[in-house]
């Protein structure tokens, strides 16, 4: 039997560089220009500005190109603090500035619930910024050792197509890291198996970092006393990783504990470098207040906390309230949120490990059957559409919804208000993620 073969988009090396007036921009952070009728979506470029692009894809109803020249720049236009910013794809906003980024973040979501989810907010909430460099607490960094050059990468893949980029630090990253990657690389370089480690995954508590080496093949014991002196020389937790994700294993140092902190409720999170956890530690302080502040707990209440994870709303909630119930589909961080409550001296909480996107699972729950007062909700980017019809049916007063999509927001905010008789009182933007198009927001939805 002959094999299709896939069809291969044409080639743009031979198309000339054009000159394009952008008009708006993409969620994804892309300026839009039209040439002849067809739409052009431009890497770089901003809104009011004037460009020579150069083609990198040709579609039927669309075309994509990159700037090569600014020639009328917008006033938002900054010049990008990081020296690989035009190389490396980490990041693709540090050309905007900062005010402005997080103000196309809050149109960005405000058109989404008006467009998709037929809503708009009674109150826009005033953004919440924090750090803009040296935030990003966790991040899964490239491995490549490239013969032609002799050399070990460690970082981002390029902006274009699938090569590491040529790093020596990374302004967006941790500072335990982000100003270490020549030292990564060298280490890696001194391994016997520098071919065979194809990714580093980092994780930063408050207290230390963590690093996971994966390696495809095994490691020699001067190997792993190589890695150990890094984590020793750098007081950084070093973990390997042989094959799978259970395959995890701490070997320096001997009892390793990482943990971020609310100082606000005076509680400490204690988590594992595989789990999920907020990036942007000084957002995610101001995120947890901004969240209670609008879900006004009252000491006689219950709350109802979805997708809760490690317990970041949970226990600084557990302050304030009755009870919390806490709903997490990771068994192994629910498990976890439970030692926390213990650590923290919490006893009016309860975890419970679902998975809250399948509907046979969520139908046998005994917690779905109590009373609640509020409900707060942190779903991953598909959003939390599956359980809509339950929280419908619970009746809370008022809902805070934490969202990292504003698409999947937008669609629940529809079936909350349209379908369940919520109003959207207020929503805004958390600038979780700066100098990237990743929007975080948080609305507040009342009976």
């Amino acid at each position: 039997m002959a094999h299709r073969s896939r069809r291969q988009p044409p080639k743009v090396d031979h198309l000339p560089p054009v000159e394009l007036t952008i008009e708006s921009m993409t969620l994804e952070g892309k300026g839009v220009a039209h040439l002849d009728g067809k739409v052009i979506f431009v890497e770089g470029a901003l809104p009011s500005e004037k460009v020579k692009a150069r083609y990198t894809l040709q579609k039927k109803s669309f075309d994509e190109a990159t700037t090569i020249e600014v020639l009328e720049p917008s006033t938002e236009r900054v010049t990008p603090k990081c020296v690989h910013y035009s190389l490396c794809g980490g990041c693709t906003w540090q050309h905007l500035a900062p005010e402005a980024q997080i103000r196309y973040k809050q149109q960005a979501m405000l058109d989404q619930l008006k467009h998709v989810g037929k809503v708009e907010p009674a109150t826009i909430l005033e953004p919440l910024h924090g750090d803009l460099w040296g935030y990003r607490r966790k991040a899964r960094l490239g491995v490549r050792y490239v013969h032609k050059k002799e050399k070990v990468l460690v970082g981002f893949r390029e902006r274009e197509g699938s090569f590491l980029a040529e790093l020596n630090r990374c302004e967006v990253l941790h500072p335990s890291v982000g100003e270490h990657l020549t030292d990564l690389q060298a280490l890696i370089s001194s391994l016997s198996q520098k071919e065979r480690i194809p990714q580093i995954e980092v994780a930063v508590g408050d207290n230390d970092t963590a690093l996971i080496v994966r390696h495809l093949e095994p490691l020699t014991q001067q190997d792993i006393e190589q890695l150990r002196a890094y984590g020793q020389r750098m007081n950084q937790h070093i973990y390997l990783q042989p094959k799978g994700p259970d395959t995890v294993h701490c070997i320096w140092p001997a009892e390793p504990v990482l943990y971020y902190e609310h100082p606000s409720f005076n509680t400490r999170v204690d988590f594992g470098p595989q789990d999920f956890f907020q990036v942007n530690q000084s957002i995610n302080r101001l995120m947890v207040q901004k969240a209670l502040e609008l879900l006004n707990p009252q000491a006689d209440e219950t709350v109802l906390d979805l997708f809760c994870g490690l317990g970041n709303f949970t226990l600084p909630l557990a302050r304030q309230v009755m009870q919390v119930t806490g709903v997490e589909g990771d068994a192994v961080m629910v498990k976890r949120a439970k030692q926390s409550a213990q650590l923290n001296e919490i006893h009016n909480t309860d975890y419970h490990a679902c998975n809250l996107m399948d509907d046979e699972a969520l139908k046998q729950q005994p917690w779905i059957k109590r009373h609640y007062d509020k409900i707060l909700l942190d779903p991953p980017r598909a959003g939390a559409i599956e359980i809509m019809p339950y929280i419908g049916r619970l009746k809370a007063q008022r809902i805070v919804y934490v969202s990292c999509n504003p698409a999947t927001l937008a669609r629940d905010a529809h079936e909350l208000v349209h379908t369940h008789g919520y109003r959207l009182s207020s929503a805004g933007v958390m600038d979780m993620f700066p100098h990237t198009s990743h929007v975080e927001s948080i609305a507040v939805f009342d009976k």
